[in-house]
């Protein structure tokens, strides 16, 4: 096969001279490894190992921000519940007993209260007239009637008698509540006292 395209024509720059990797620097340049010409700029950050400084910046506080990160679960975290252990270590015994006498004066309003609304009740039931006179036939006499029971246990009466045991709950409660208060400080001065356990929820 002959090569029919003739004599080719010679570029004198490249058929004498060397290549450009080749070609000595002009004085007063440094010498360096030769770098080609680029058609976009070099980016601001510079480059470094052939990669963009900013680039490799943000990769690392992309990645250093997924470290910090925590995976999440599926898993609901129940919320936790705060406890304080405290103990009583001594009872005031006037602050017991005022706090025993209101207590007690109010729980003998409601005895009163309620022995009235129970003799109504079994007044208007027909208790009282029943049963007295049942006991006015078993202890009656043909000297005399027997027992009375409606006018032994009239309203009145009841009330008087309520009001009594009343005002006696009173001074009992009052009174056994402030000595209670001296023996319990006794006893929290040798074992420490009541210890409890108090929780807050969030």
């Amino acid at each position: 096969m002959t090569d029919t395209r003739g004599p080719q024509p010679q570029y004198e720059g490249y058929a004498t001279g060397p290549l450009p990797g080749e070609r000595e620097p002009a004085p007063g340049q440094a010498s360096g490894p030769y770098h080609p010409p680029q058609a976009y700029p070099s980016p601001a950050g510079g480059t470094q190992g052939g990669r963009p400084q900013g680039t490799q910046g943000g990769a690392q506080g992309v990645g250093g921000s997924q470290a910090a990160r925590r995976p999440r679960t599926g898993a609901r975290t129940t919320p936790r519940t705060r406890k304080a252990r405290l103990r009583v270590a001594k009872a005031d015994p006037w602050s017991v007993m005022k706090v025993s006498f209101l207590l007690s004066i109010a729980l003998g309003i409601c005895t009163v209260v309620a022995s009235a609304v129970l003799w109504m009740v079994m007044d208007a039931m027909g208790v009282f007239e029943t049963v007295g006179g049942t006991i006015s036939e078993a202890t009656g006499s043909n000297e005399g009637n027997g027992f009375d029971l409606q006018s032994f246990l009239s309203l009145p009466r009841v009330l008087i008698f309520t009001s009594v045991i009343a005002v006696i709950d009173v001074v009992l409660a009052t009174a056994l509540a402030t000595l209670g208060s001296f023996i319990y400080n006794l006893s929290a001065g040798f074992v420490g006292g009541v210890e409890l356990t108090l929780a807050e929820d969030e």
